[in-house]
């Protein structure tokens, strides 16, 4: 007897099959462009929004959905490779709202430029800072709710190494990240000259910031452990 329910952390059956519905339906929408698609198609936009690189119908039709195809499997697998895999479990709505979050940026940057393709007029400039920003804010509502683990998170040596170093963090970032989405959206809006450096900017400082932070905690965590292997192995010296 079998049940539509997946107890694996990625998500369950029926999700993973809408899931991956969505990324074949990229592969279709850019099939039925083919035939009027024109030889060039934009691959590259600058800051300011304006075409900088271009490729062949092949390539720019199917490139992005074989990338987000692969991103799938990937955030599929990552799971099941992790030494800390039991703690998806924990956080497996949090981790399934991310890869959604993820694919949906990746789908909806293709639907604008299959829509270029067909001859609509499309600002990816205002569009890609839109959803990049929308993404970081909404990963960073479920941040504070993913556990320790080796891939998915803010990852330093210090919250690697204490738990209440991870879980104080990530609180934290998820306040961090929401205020940087919000920054990108509005660069991607105005998209003045001081705009994009300030984002670029703020995203650096607030890496280092996490960072530190991330340290502070943990050099006041009486349970923190040294990180994996830092310390001797049994019987060296």
């Amino acid at each position: 007897m079998t049940t539509e329910t997946d107890t694996s952390p990625e998500g369950t059956t029926k999700a993973e099959w809408l899931h991956l519905l969505v990324v074949v339906g990229m592969f279709v929408g850019s099939a039925l462009c083919w035939s009027s698609a024109p030889e060039r198609i934009p691959m590259h936009w600058n800051a300011s929004g304006e075409i900088d690189g271009w490729g062949g119908k092949l390539e720019g039709l199917f490139l992005l959905p074989a990338i987000t195809l692969s991103l799938y499997f990937l955030l599929r697998l990552i799971p099941r490779l992790d030494p800390g895999q039991a703690n998806y479990e924990q956080f497996k709505k949090p981790y399934s709202m991310i890869r959604f979050t993820a694919t949906g940026v990746m789908v909806a940057i293709h639907v604008a430029v299959l829509a270029y393709v067909l001859g609509y007029q499309t600002d990816m400039g205002l569009i890609a800072g839109g959803l990049i920003g929308l993404m970081m804010i909404m990963i960073g509502n479920v941040m504070g709710k993913v556990r320790p683990n080796w891939f998915v998170g803010i990852r330093t040596p210090w919250t690697l190494s204490s738990k209440l170093a991870w879980s104080k963090t990530h609180r934290v970032g998820g306040w961090v990240f929401a205020v940087l989405g919000l920054m990108i959206m509005i660069a991607g809006l105005f998209r003045s000259t001081w705009a994009i450096p300030t984002a670029v900017i703020s995203l650096l400082v607030s890496s280092f910031g996490l960072a530190f932070y991330s340290w502070h905690v943990w050099r006041n965590d009486p349970d923190r452990v040294p990180p994996a292997g830092t310390s001797p192995a049994a019987g060296e010296k």
